[in-house]
């Protein structure tokens, strides 16, 4: 005879209707892939960088996809952790009812996951060729983080199973922050090899094959948070989010 499947604890959020808060992940999905389309579309246009996968900093260097590149990766940094925050809280309420990881890896994730938010922004205001060492290590905080923050959640998401996830979903994040992590690896040792700084390359030149093998592991690793952050639209359908607005009796 077949086992009964698991069954959620009393008092576990029921679906709503784009479903629950389903539109935070979403908007974060379309809102970053239009930010690293445009500004590639825009640059490859006005013949500021190489059609064949530039850096996607090289694409937001010059005027006018620069002003387009610092604008939407800043919201996308903000969308980011709001996403981030969103998911810790629904991950702290599905804790209460089934108690299936400590809360300190929760809060630890969280802290990761707003890092990388934050290497996000530094990336998006200070430019590659204006500031190239504060751009630097702010791309390296937002790959690194971004990645340790998959990774984590990739794990938490097997935690929660079957109850809360899907194994088949958790299969999926796991296999998108592997691909992540293997393709991080790659693009930090090269992109450090590369003994020049610029935006249009010759396939003759030296140290081409390297930035190329860079440059096309960071698109990895970028559609892979993308990717990983599509698999959130699920989890936010079955939940609402709520604000709660208290007046304190000191200032009546």
């Amino acid at each position: 005879p077949r086992s009964p499947s698991p069954q959620r604890p009393a008092g576990a959020p029921c679906r709503a209707s784009m479903q629950g808060t389903a539109f935070i992940p979403s908007f974060l999905v379309i809102w970053s892939s239009a930010a690293f389309i445009l500004s590639y579309v825009i640059a490859v246009l006005s013949g500021h960088v190489d059609p064949l996968v530039p850096y996607i900093s090289d694409t937001g260097t010059n005027p006018p996809e620069s002003g387009v590149f610092g604008f939407m990766i800043s919201i996308a940094a903000f969308l980011g952790a709001v996403t981030m925050y969103a998911k810790y809280k629904i991950l702290e309420k599905q804790n209460e009812l089934s108690h299936f990881m400590s809360p300190l890896s929760n809060v630890a994730s969280l802290i990761i996951g707003l890092t990388g938010c934050i290497g996000m922004g530094i990336v998006a205001t200070f430019q590659e060729l204006a500031v190239p060492i504060v751009h630097d290590i702010g791309a390296l905080v937002t790959f690194v983080f971004g990645v340790l923050y998959i990774v984590f959640q990739s794990a938490l998401s097997y935690k929660s199973a079957p109850v809360w996830n899907s194994l088949n979903r958790c299969h999926v994040r796991m296999a998108i922050a592997s691909v992540s992590f293997v393709a991080l690896v790659p693009m930090i040792i090269c992109a450090v090899l590369v003994s020049m700084t610029k935006l249009i390359w010759n396939p003759d030149e030296k140290d081409y094959a390297i930035h190329l093998t860079s440059a096309i592991c960071e698109w990895i690793v970028a559609f892979g948070f993308i990717c990983f952050f599509l698999t959130y639209i699920k989890d936010f359908q079955e939940v609402t989010l709520t604000v709660s607005t208290e007046i304190h009796d000191d200032f009546r």
